[in-house]
C-alpha cells in the first residue's frame, strides 16, 4: 500500500477570512518536490469537539498527517488538549521540550540583558507550550526552539503537530519528511503527462479513462474548463504515476483520443 499524506489546518482566523491559508499550497509543493502527493486536507475552527473528532479520525486511519495551528499556550489554543483527548491519554510536560523551552527563555533574557528567572509567572506559563500527550516525540523548531510533537494512533495513523506560523511550520515539515519519510520519496521517478483536448465532454471520454487505468498502474486525471482565456472550453486529460508506467499509459491515451477523433492541443509534462 502507498502511504497517504493528509493536512489539518486549525484556526478560526482561516474560516473567518481574517487570514488566508498558506499551508495547503506549500505542503503540496513540498510533497511534490519529493515525488509525493497530498491525499486530503481539512480546515477546522477553534472548537475542541471538532478538533478532537478530526484528530480521532486521523489517529484511527493509516495516513501520515501534518496538523498546523493551535499548539500554543493561549486560551484559544486547543490542539494539544484535543490530541490527548483523541488518544485517551494524559497531558504532561515533555522533559526534552522543557529543556528546549528553558533554553529559549534564557536566550530571550540574555538578549534583554536580564537574569533568567524560571519562577517568574510569564516564564512558568511558557512551559505549558511543552505540555504534550503522553508518549509524544519532539519535532525540533529551528526558528525559536519551541518544539512541535508527533503522536501515533492505535489505528496506525501518525500526526505531526506544528505551529500555525509558516516561518516555523514549513522547515519543521521538511525536517519530518527528510528524516522520517526519506524512504517514500520518489524524486525523478514520478511523472505527470497530459494533453489539452478541445471541446470534449468528460462523459464521452470516461470509458477511455477507465480502460487506461485498468491496463496500467497509473492514475488518470481530467481537469475540465469552460472559459479558459486561451483554450476556451477544453479538458486537460492525463496520467500520473511512476515514470516507467506513465510512458506506456500516455501513449495508449493519445492513441485512444486519436481514435475518438479528438482535437488535441498542447502537451504538458510535470515531474
Amino acid at each position: 500500500m502507498t502511504t497517504a499524506f493528509g493536512l489539518i489546518i486549525v484556526g478560526d482566523e482561516i474560516l473567518s477570512g481574517k487570514r488566508n491559508d498558506k499551508h495547503l499550497p506549500k505542503v503540496v509543493e513540498m510533497l511534490s518536490r519529493r515525488g509525493l502527493s497530498l491525499s486530503w486536507a481539512r480546515v477546522v475552527g477553534d472548537e475542541r469537539v471538532r478538533i478532537t473528532n478530526t484528530l480521532r479520525d486521523a489517529f484511527a486511519g493509516s495516513d501520515v498527517v501534518f496538523c498546523c495551528g493551535g499548539i500554543g499556550a493561549t486560551p484559544d489554543d486547543h490542539t494539544r488538549q484535543c490530541a490527548a483527548a483523541a488518544l485517551g491519554v494524559e497531558l504532561a510536560l515533555h522533559p526534552e521540550a522543557r529543556v528546549l523551552i528553558e533554553s529559549r527563555m534564557r536566550d530571550m533574557a540574555a538578549e534583554k540583558g536580564e537574569t533568567f528567572d524560571p519562577a517568574r509567572p510569564d516564564n512558568v506559563h511558557r512551559y505549558n507550550m511543552g505540555v504534550f500527550p503522553a508518549g509524544s516525540r519532539i519535532i525540533q523548531n529551528p526558528y525559536n526552539k519551541i518544539p512541535g510533537f508527533t503522536c501515533d494512533g492505535p489505528g496506525g495513523g501518525t500526526v505531526h503537530f506544528l505551529p500555525g506560523f509558516p516561518v516555523m511550520a514549513w522547515p519543521m515539515i521538511e525536517w519530518v519528511l527528510d528524516h522520517h519519510y526519506l524512504h517514500l520519496q520518489r524524486q525523478g521517478v514520478w511523472l505527470e503527462q497530459s494533453v489539452i483536448v478541445f471541446g470534449a465532454m468528460e462523459a464521452a471520454l470516461t470509458p477511455l479513462m477507465e480502460q487506461i487505468e485498468g491496463a496500467h498502474a497509473v492514475k488518470v486525471f481530467s481537469l475540465p474548463s469552460v472559459d479558459h482565456p486561451e483554450f476556451g472550453r477544453h479538458i486537460e486529460l492525463g496520467v500520473k504515476g511512476l515514470a516507467t508506467a506513465v510512458a506506456g499509459a500516455y501513449k495508449d491515451l493519445l492513441a485512444g483520443l486519436q481514435a475518438h477523433g479528438a482535437s488535441l492541443g498542447p502537451e504538458m509534462v510535470r515531474r
